[in-house]
């Protein structure tokens, strides 16, 4: 195979739908954070991007963002090879907001000054405004925001004034309002922060001026558009995983190419119970979708076997897809297209925008890699179709509703890749796999019973790779134990261990020992992330 993939578009090419002629721009100092300032601003239905701090001010000026938002970020603006914006930026007349490190970064390049706080600030304070108007309009006085830093501002710039305080923060945000340039030393975008959204709301609609346009049926629509002048009469193939992603891109493919699309699902015998047959019959009897039901457990099952490593699992259970794919589109094909459900977290965190170009080393940590983003071989013979690139997961789904997915799917917990191989620690066999099969089969069913599902952003069970003594009708056993993980998050970033009820926990516990075999014991995770992840591998 010689042609190659076409590249990944970088965060310095932003995609803006031709329905959709306002956006606001993040520069991305390095902060965990700027994801979500991005999804805040999209949740006002007005588009945001996030691009490099080193996108020049003229490169902003093509753009013509009706804002720009600078995020916190990691270090301090005095510190050697600090990252600093262009400084042409405060002269192009666009509202800028500065967001902790970014206000610090406004406040240093305008000629104010910035110093290591007699006292940092962490967590909850409370904001005590001094200037209502403007950014701080109809936030309440008093009301909690969330600080997170060690540094302060001591000196303002000409013609900035001071709009809140904090106990310990003189300059908890400030303002030129001649020139709209505005900084904030708390983090609004974060859930914590009680006034956050209606500061945001200010700056997007009052300060920018900008107007509800980037909706669902407005995106379906451009994208539809876009899909059809990109593909022409081409072919396009999906590989078909039946979570959220893959099937909503599935439903807006067909809607646009018809049957130019085929989706192949590759069933690698790692999914839970039920669900090859069931994503099967939905798709092609309910929804006339044809899909190529390819049935390959036996070769991922030996690839990983005696395999205990999570990585090398992974590295492994990847490659035999590739390999898989690749043969079964030879058989199918030819294909022009490969279509993927890239999302733009993915985009954000696997884009090499944010390196450092003295010092080399990358200005945010990268936490995983993604699958849909650069894990592709470089001699795969398709061009890249990604509708979803520029959307986080929760807009998504709401597209998936809009196009007429179907609840269970739309709301579908996430689910690994490598599916339950990497929820069985250490070697994974035809038994653990049944035995774990079953026991999440019970934690889905009962959650569902109960009409709780939707409460948990995942819930599942877990087999560790040790058997117990325990007592069964008066004789010994040596059996596995399972452990269940029931955790609450907003978008997977974070998420705490959920606190359920005793009861549910001791009917999941009664029906898993007593309803599979090989398990004589239930233990419940109650660890965070961080310090632990979701999932066990």
């Amino acid at each position: 195979m010689s042609l190659q993939t076409e590249p990944l578009s970088s965060l310095q090419e932003p995609f803006l739908p031709e329905v959709n002629r306002q956006m606001l721009v993040i520069l991305d100092f390095g902060s965990q954070y700027s994801e979500l300032i991005a999804r805040r601003i999209r949740e006002t239905e007005v588009y945001s991007e996030v691009l490099s701090y080193r996108t020049t001010a003229e490169q902003l000026r093509q753009l013509n963002p009706r804002g720009i938002i600078l995020s916190g970020g990691p270090r301090s603006v005095y510190a050697e090879a600090a990252p600093h914006c262009d400084p042409e930026i405060w002269s192009l007349g666009i509202p800028v907001l500065g967001v902790c490190y970014g206000m610090q970064l406004m406040v240093q390049q305008l000629g104010g000054q910035v110093e290591r706080a007699d006292r940092g600030e962490y967590g909850k304070a409370d904001l005590l405004i001094d200037d209502p108007t403007d950014l701080l309009t109809n936030v309440e006085p008093g009301t909690t925001m969330w600080m997170s830093h060690g540094d302060s501002v001591s000196c303002l710039p000409e013609g900035f004034s001071v709009l809140a305080h904090t106990r310990n923060t003189p300059c908890a945000a400030v303002a030129d309002h001649q020139r709209q340039l505005y900084g904030v030393q708390f983090h609004p975008e974060v859930i914590h922060s009680q006034g956050g959204l209606a500061l945001i709301r200010n700056f997007v609609y009052h300060i920018c001026r900008c107007e509800p346009t980037w909706t669902t049926a407005a995106f379906v629509e451009e994208a539809i558009r876009e899909v059809r002048g990109r593909v022409g009469d081409k072919r396009v193939l999906l590989a078909l995983s039946g979570g959220v992603d893959s099937s909503t891109l599935a439903f807006l493919l067909h809607e646009a190419i018809g049957d130019q699309l085929t989706c192949m699902f590759i069933d690698q015998g790692f999914m839970r119970k039920e669900e090859p047959e069931r994503l099967i019959k939905l798709f092609q009897e309910q929804f006339h979708i044809p899909v190529h039901h390819i049935r390959a457990q036996e070769r991922f099952l030996a690839r990983v076997a005696g395999i205990t490593d999570p990585e090398e699992k992974r590295k492994r259970i990847g490659h035999e897809f590739i390999r898989v794919f690749e043969e079964e589109s030879r058989k199918l094909g030819p294909f022009d297209y490969l279509a993927q459900g890239t999302l733009y977290p993915d985009v954000i965190e696997s884009a090499d925008t944010n390196v450092d170009p003295k010092t080399g080393e990358r200005v945010a940590v990268k936490i995983k890699s993604h699958h849909n983003v650069g894990g592709l071989p470089k001699d795969l013979q398709f061009k890249l179709v990604e509708p979803l690139r520029k959307l986080f997961k929760d807009e998504v789904r709401k597209v998936g509703l809009s196009i007429g997915l179907p609840e269970e799917i739309v709301r579908r917990h996430p689910f690994p890749g490598p599916g339950l191989a990497i929820r069985i620690i250490g070697e994974i066999t035809e038994e653990r796999l049944e035995i774990l099969r079953n026991a999440d089969y019970i934690v889905r069913d009962e959650i569902n019973k109960q009409d709780i599902y939707n409460d948990f952003w995942q819930a599942f069970a877990v087999l560790l790779p040790v058997r117990t003594v325990g007592v069964m009708g008066d004789q010994r056993t040596y059996a596995y134990p399972i452990v269940l993980r029931l955790v609450s998050s907003e978008d997977g970033m974070t998420a705490d261990w959920s606190r359920v009820p005793y009861d549910l926990l001791e009917t999941l516990s009664n029906r898993i020992v007593n309803e599979v075999e090989g398990v004589n014991r239930v233990v419940y995770d109650i660890t965070s992330k961080p310090p632990g992840t979701i999932e066990w591998e």
